[in-house]
């Protein structure tokens, strides 16, 4: 369950009011003047000002009135335990994209983000990915880049479908991209060291040292891990959010190359797109534009057998 607090002005509160109207409720928590429940999130109201989202849907619903006081924070995160004040400190934050997508590459980036850049971030819009569109990170990315120290890689078709083939797991795969980022951030702030290194957990940390224990350099310094780490500190977020870029820019590219507008996901509308580029450019073409091991080949391949047939 989320927790986010939005400080707000008077006209600003009081739109919050009329919004939740048909859904308040009585309150006695000391302090409130205002409370109401949607199905899956608590809005509390309170005469400092503050008014607090509680829920599954409390980014949805904070997200409709902004100037989010602090970043999100959620409970429901998992990891290692973080030090006080973890959201204002300087850190290094990693994330990943694409690794659920059929078509497209997996991107990995990590920025730092000094307490002196928080609240610039925050101006530019860096939140959670998930609470913004693809086309709202195009915007806002090549500010955030711009803003802060950050280094983002792209793993392309055919190399992921050749490491896959040899035995790798996506774990591995992220792993070795994560550390690597982390590294290139590290040398492009040098002598700057940052107080931590946040990881947007995908794996336990014994799991990630060993997919990397080969590496000659290895970056454990005061590195942490946890869940839902977008909404623990800024750099996660800007960096979910330059990996979405990179990712987005590249996907651009494929549907240019192959004269495809490539759907994302890796649902039913994936399938009938992989299935016409079978059909009308074969294998060898769908192959570098896809995660090859994925479902979805065997899907397309059955439902291109089926169109064939007709």
């Amino acid at each position: 369950m989320a927790t986010i607090v939005l400080k707000l002005s008077k006209t600003d509160q009081q739109k919050v009011h009329d919004y939740y109207n048909a859904q308040a409720v009585p309150t006695k928590a000391p302090g409130a003047i205002f409370m109401a429940k949607t199905a899956h999130a608590t809005i509390t109201s309170y005469k400092s000002g503050k008014v607090m989202f509680q829920g599954n849907e409390a980014a949805q619903e904070a997200n409709r009135f902004g100037n989010v006081e602090a970043p999100i924070t959620t409970t429901s995160s998992k990891g290692d335990k973080l030090p006080e004040n973890f959201a204002n400190l300087n850190v290094i934050g990693s994330d990943e994209t694409g690794t659920g997508d059929y078509f497209g590459p997996m991107t990995v980036a990590a920025a730092y983000v000094p307490q002196e850049k928080i609240a610039l971030l925050r101006e530019l819009g860096v939140k959670d990915s998930k609470m913004l569109t693809d086309a709202k990170m195009r915007d806002i990315a090549p500010a955030i880049m711009a803003a802060v120290p950050h280094t983002v890689l792209t793993l392309h078709n055919e190399k992921y479908n050749r490491v896959k083939a040899q035995g790798w797991s996506q774990g591995k795969i992220k792993a070795l991209l994560h550390n690597q980022a982390l590294r290139h951030v590290l040398s492009k702030i040098a002598p700057t060291k940052p107080d931590y290194i946040l990881i947007d957990q995908f794996e336990e940390r014994e799991t990630y040292y060993r997919h990397i224990q080969e590496e000659k350099e290895i970056i454990r310094e005061n590195v942490l891990f946890a869940t839902k780490a977008e909404q623990l500190h800024m750099s996660v977020a800007a960096a979910s959010i330059i990996a979405r870029f990179a990712f987005l820019s590249a996907m651009d590219q494929l549907s240019v190359e192959i004269g495809v507008d490539l759907p994302k996901g890796a649902g039913a509308i994936v399938d009938e797109a992989a299935a016409n580029i079978l059909l009308s450019q074969g294998e060898d073409v769908l192959q570098t534009v896809t995660k090859w091991h994925f479902a979805n080949t065997t899907k397309a391949s059955r439902i291109a057998s089926r169109k064939r047939m007709l």
